[in-house]
């Protein structure tokens, strides 16, 4: 071969060996970009050049900001994914009589256990989910918001039915759940057969065995297993699983965190979640349609009708010295903890209704993997986490006596991580375009909008 030959070669497996570094940045930035010509640039950024970060919380909590479906194509995208029940998920109704009535039955639900009660469910649901793993194995490989998903199906079940969840409803919520996480992650498409079988159990159950707090009355009997599969089985299973995983991961990838936990108190460990809600916030981006003006002081009024995109991520790292770094420290005192962190939302406008019990839970569940195992990983730790979170789960009597092998096991997790981002960021373009591409063409929330008052269009529920 000539060198010519030779130096064609070369470059070639210098390229390949790169992909893992600029192809998954590239083809997201190509997705935001395609996302956006489908959608329309319609949004206003918060915090941006016409919000800036210090006018955030006083432009999220104004009461004219609370528009939050209709007139947005944006809802037509989030509502194909979240699909069936969007029309009646709690934080997607318009301001008014039925949003009153589901925000008040959502309050009085969770508000049934104490807090003694909480600590004592989510503790005997996560030792339940941890027996299930094989008690021979010294380590267990696993993907976290999988290992934590069943934990918050069984909790949230028995939050609402007063029941211990049965194992074949717990795969239900855990199937419909992740079908609509995984969609929203753009790494698999939506599959409608895996949220029916939901629905259609819910509703057998409504009619048959009805949960102790009675449901919003407004809603109709299939509106009414569409609200508990949208709040309970999607939503709260969805971002408390993302939330340990987040968490669990944090611990894996900082290991004298995790070390100094096992002589630290309860207090050093909310620290840790407070700070791994700071870094990695649940809520990307909410939007919210003014339905008057926004006026202010030394700045144009925001007109009625605009679409406001307040971005938590951004907000959180904003005002904060040293924000890339991971530091439960800086939560000790008021003079050096974040001013910009709203782990919750905003209290003014629809905040997160697990805000009063989330930390307390998350401690419990953590706590009780923690006094199980050791956690170690190598894989990239992101805000979006599509790798549902790779980990190793070392029984704790072992963790010294395997050390050899388990860096050994962490070099090839890295490495299968590095690679694997580049398949999926692939699968994540076409897919995450054909979904943007198929929401603008169904226009759920357009359509129902469009429909006579209380004869909403059918096809609310979506396609495949």
């Amino acid at each position: 071969m000539s060198a010519a030959g030779w130096s064609a070669v070369v470059a070639a497996l210098a390229l390949v060996a790169s992909l893992p570094y600029w192809l998954p940045r590239s083809v997201v930035a190509l997705r935001v970009r395609i996302f956006a010509w489908v959608n329309g640039e319609e949004g206003i950024p918060a915090p941006g050049r016409e919000v800036p970060a210090e006018e955030f919380k006083q432009v999220y909590g104004h009461p004219a900001a609370n528009g939050r479906s209709r007139g947005a194509a944006l809802s037509d995208l989030f509502w194909y994914w979240l699909s069936p029940g969007p029309e009646v998920h709690q934080e997607h109704l318009e301001p008014g009589p039925r949003y009153d009535a589901v925000a008040r039955t959502t309050r009085q639900i969770l508000a049934g256990p104490s807090r003694a009660e909480w600590t004592e469910l989510v503790g005997r649901r996560t030792r339940h989910v941890l027996d299930e793993l094989d008690g021979h194995a010294r380590v267990h490989h696993v993907r976290l918001r999988d290992l934590m998903m069943p934990v918050w199906a069984e909790v949230y079940y028995e939050v609402v039915f007063r029941a211990p969840c049965p194992r074949e409803v717990r795969d239900l919520i855990t199937g419909n759940a992740d079908d609509v996480v995984s969609a929203l992650k753009c790494t698999r498409l939506r599959h409608m057969d895996r949220r029916a079988r939901l629905t259609a159990h819910l509703s057998e159950r409504l009619a048959h065995d009805p949960p102790p707090v009675p449901l919003p009355a407004p809603l109709t009997e299939r509106e009414r297993a569409y609200y508990l599969q949208g709040t309970f089985f999607n939503t709260a299973v969805v971002q408390m699983s993302e939330a340990m995983a987040h968490l669990l991961l944090v611990l894996a990838t900082h290991q004298e965190v995790q070390e100094r936990l096992r002589s630290a108190g309860p207090d050093y460990l909310d620290h840790v979640i407070d700070e791994t809600l700071q870094h990695f916030p649940l809520f990307g981006v909410a939007h919210r349609i003014t339905t008057g003006e926004i006026p202010r002081d030394g700045r144009p009024a925001i007109p009625a009708g605009s679409v406001l995109l307040f971005n938590y991520p951004e907000y959180q790292r904003s005002g904060t010295a040293g924000a890339e770094r991971f530091d439960p420290d800086r939560w000790l005192s008021k003079e050096t903890r974040p001013t910009a962190a709203i782990p919750f939302g905003v209290t003014a406008n629809r905040p997160c209704p697990a805000r009063g019990f989330a930390v307390l839970t998350m401690r419990v569940a953590a706590e009780e993997v923690l006094r199980r195992f050791r956690l170690e990983s190598s894989a990239e730790h992101t805000r979006s986490l599509p790798s549902r979170g790779p980990c190793l789960l070392v029984a704790r009597e072992d963790s010294g006596s395997l050390r050899l092998r388990l860096r050994l096991r962490l070099a090839v997790m890295r490495l299968a991580d590095h690679w694997a981002n580049v398949p999926r960021s692939l699968t994540q373009l076409v897919l995450g375009s054909y979904m943007v591409w198929d929401a603008r063409r169904q226009g759920l929330c357009r359509t129902y909008f469009a429909a006579a008052p209380g004869d909403p269009s059918p096809s609310v529920v979506g396609s495949r």
